[in-house]
């Protein structure tokens, strides 16, 4: 299991919106991610509502939840649907967020 963070930008004034999708997220979406190895998946809001910080565990890695969501139809239609209210860099090597490193850690 490998723990992942990323930052992902949301267009302003569209933080409600980001929420309410969240809120009635697809169930094939959710179990998509977890048929791909994502658990323990977060994600946070700073404090302007401009930013969000994602925490996921990848199981058994980054790379291999990258490959499998990456190929998901669901994941497809649902970075499709979210677009319109999202800015973020994704990197062209995994097609996500660029990868946050790691400072600390504490079990």
């Amino acid at each position: 299991m490998e723990r992942v963070a990323f930052v992902l930008g949301i267009k302003t004034g569209q933080a409600q919106e980001y929420v309410r999708r969240h809120d009635t997220i697809w169930p094939e979406m959710v179990e998509a991610l977890r048929a791909c190895g994502v658990r323990n998946y977060s994600i946070y809001f700073d404090a302007d509502r401009r930013r969000l910080l994602a925490y996921l565990e990848a199981d058994p890695d980054f790379p291999t939840v990258v490959a499998r969501i990456n190929g998901s139809p669901a994941n497809q239609r649902w970075q499709r649907y979210m677009s319109d209210i999202m800015e973020t860099d994704v990197d062209p090597a995994t097609n996500w967020p660029p990868r946050l490193d790691e400072a600390f850690h504490m079990d």
